[in-house]
């Protein structure tokens, strides 16, 4: 999907730089999981002139988002008073007007990326993280989401990092994921690993 040769820094030692239109998953299980991954996946994007958005669940909020970029990004301050660093509660973004709809948080998400160029960014980094979903309608509408998610970042500058919680995953919930992602992070024995969709011609290696 993706016709960018231009390599921008993931943040994540495992991953190491990766082109713009890569959509990419990690599971968690802590919180401490979550926050090792996207502190320094967002800390990466403010450093090198990227708009950061940031969609929270109940299980990480947007407080304790705030309070962990703090703690682990130098001059945090100063990228939130500019507005670099966006933080949504998931209430906000894709459970606006009420439930969701693919349609509209597509738009919203490439509403920002337009947004983010006019602005003078050299693109966007994002993070959602589907937590509320809690029936089968809302998972396989977000499933959905997901695989169009692959048909529009081509051609973007568009970084998506998409997180799910192993405690509201099944195996066929962790199928859905791994098809619709070009690679996931999952810690396997206390250490994080990359699992490749083959399906992917550029996937990670």
């Amino acid at each position: 999907m993706k016709t960018s040769s231009e390599k921008r820094k993931s943040g994540i030692a495992l991953i190491g730089d990766m082109p713009w239109g890569t959509h990419f998953c990690q599971f968690y299980t802590t919180k401490k999981d979550l926050l090792d991954v996207l502190v320094p996946y967002f800390r990466a994007g403010l450093e090198n002139n990227e708009l950061c958005v940031w969609v929270t669940s109940e299980f990480v909020t947007v407080e304790d988002a705030l309070r962990a970029m703090k703690k682990g990004v130098p001059g945090f301050e100063q990228y939130l008073a500019k507005n670099q660093i966006e933080i949504f509660p998931y209430t906000d973004w894709y459970l606006r007007g009420g439930k969701f709809s693919m349609k509209r948080t597509l738009r919203m998400w490439m509403q920002k990326h337009n947004e983010a160029l006019k602005r003078g960014f050299e693109g966007m980094r994002v993070s959602g993280n589907p937590y509320w979903i809690d029936n089968k309608k809302d998972w396989n509408d977000f499933a959905a989401y997901e695989a169009e998610i692959n048909n529009v970042i081509g051609g973007t500058k568009l970084l998506v990092l998409c997180t799910y919680s192993l405690k509201k995953c099944g195996v066929m919930e962790i199928v859905d994921v791994v098809k619709n992602h070009e690679f996931a992070l999952a810690i396997n024995r206390g250490a994080w690993q990359i699992v490749n969709n083959p399906a992917f011609a550029h996937a990670h290696s």
